[in-house]
């Protein structure tokens, strides 16, 4: 994962010289935008959900990532909240069915009794699993954000996490070809495939710069 100071060398022996922080701009500016066109590009996600949240440390606060994730390790939402109770829970799940408009056949998730709570209120005939080992997916799904905490020097403000890591998780989505998976024709031809998709969907904004 590239940080600003890496993308602001990669332009600059290309013969475009702008600043780390002209190029943070362009990403709070246009980033909403490229990741609303990646998530309507996507037809679905699998009916395996996995749900996890992990911690995170703003201006010396605790705050809670709440992440979903499908069986296939692509990212359905995320939510930073103050708590991880029952209340915020319910909360994430309500936000992650608006916005796919589908609910998943199985759940998986930790130990964590407030996610137990929320599924039986919000998705009675959903199947429920937790156990250890079995939520592998959506924890390892955390380990990009913990890059990207250290590349900032942590994060400073809650909204502007929201909406980064958010955007962030679309674009991945979106770069998400499975390397192992495919043997190298494979890989090649849907690699080729993901830049056109991606150039079609920055064509598809309007130009500012």
């Amino acid at each position: 994962m590239l940080s600003y100071r890496d993308v602001q060398e990669i332009l600059l022996e290309r013969g475009i010289e702008v600043t780390y922080e002209t190029i943070r701009a362009w990403v709070y500016r246009w980033g909403s935008t490229y990741a609303s066109r990646i998530r309507k590009r996507r037809s679905g996600f699998n009916d395996k959900w996995h749900i996890d949240e992990v911690y995170l440390k703003i201006n010396g606060k605790f705050y809670y990532l709440w992440r979903l994730v499908d069986g296939d390790g692509l990212e359905i939402d995320i939510l930073l909240q103050k708590r991880r109770n029952a209340k915020a829970a319910k909360r994430f799940l309500l936000r992650a069915l608006k916005r796919t408009g589908i609910a998943p056949r199985v759940l998986v998730a930790d130990k964590l009794k407030s996610t137990r709570s929320a599924r039986r209120a919000i998705l009675p005939n959903t199947e429920f699993r937790a156990h250890k080992g079995l939520n592998n997916v959506c924890e390892n799904s955390h380990q990009p954000t913990r890059n990207k905490e250290r590349q900032m020097r942590k994060f400073k403000d809650p909204c502007l996490t929201q909406k980064l890591l958010e955007n962030m998780g679309q674009v991945m989505n979106l770069m998400k070809i499975g390397r192992f998976k495919n043997t190298a024709k494979e890989f090649k031809s849907k690699f080729i495939e993901l830049i056109q998709a991606w150039y079609s969907i920055v064509d598809a904004c309007p130009n500012y710069i």
